[in-house]
């Protein structure tokens, strides 16, 4: 199986690419930028696992500060959507219901944003973050549109062909690392559900 490490590292790579091929000045994902860095979103058991490890490795002051903002933010999930309860299973909440609460709460901060604007966990973030800020072509033709929220705003960044990835074959290794985590009691969450495990 391969380490999980080394699978978003490939996405990093991937991303990297993609500017590099973009050109100087043209993507404008950079520290600060924090488009992209509200609401929750739901992560893998693997990536739940890699936040919470994230969370743990920060200075103190850095990790209640974090801590703070995700039970803020389960508080809300609350108010939205009642039955949904600690580990905060997306799987089992469901996707209809998920979705209810994401639009309700889409202008709340992650709790790995820090107050300048950066990523507290940035090395541990999950892949869902790494795929942002680009649009992405599989080898069988399948298109991930970039989901960049402020892209309209940049439209020759907006008019970017996509960046080819092999997003089966990563989707398939992570899955093995998965089911690994979920033995462990990890599951489908987010972040603020990962780091209040």
């Amino acid at each position: 199986m391969t380490p999980y490490s080394n699978l978003l590292a490939e996405l990093d790579v991937w991303f990297k690419s993609g500017i590099a091929a973009a050109g100087p000045g043209i993507v404008p994902c950079t520290a600060g930028c924090t488009a992209c860095c509200h609401g929750p979103f739901d992560i893998s058991p693997a990536d739940a696992a890699l936040v919470a490890e994230g969370a743990r490795r920060l200075p103190p002051d850095q990790r209640e500060a974090m801590l703070a903002t995700a039970r803020s933010q389960v508080a809300r999930y609350a108010e939205v959507m009642p039955e949904w309860k600690r580990p905060w299973n997306v799987t089992a909440l469901g996707e209809e219901q998920f979705d209810v609460v994401s639009e309700a709460l889409a202008d709340l901060p992650c709790p790995a944003l820090g107050e300048n604007g950066a990523c507290r966990i940035y090395a541990h973030r999950p892949a869902t973050c790494r795929l942002m800020g680009l649009a992405l072509v599989t080898p069988e033709g399948e298109l991930l549109e970039n989901a960049c929220p402020i892209q309209t705003d940049f439209p020759v960044y907006e008019a970017l062909p996509p960046t080819p990835f092999d997003l089966l074959r990563f989707e398939y290794e992570a899955e093995e690392v998965d089911e690994v985590v979920l033995a462990d009691g990890w599951c489908v969450t987010t972040v603020a559900g990962a780091v209040l495990r």
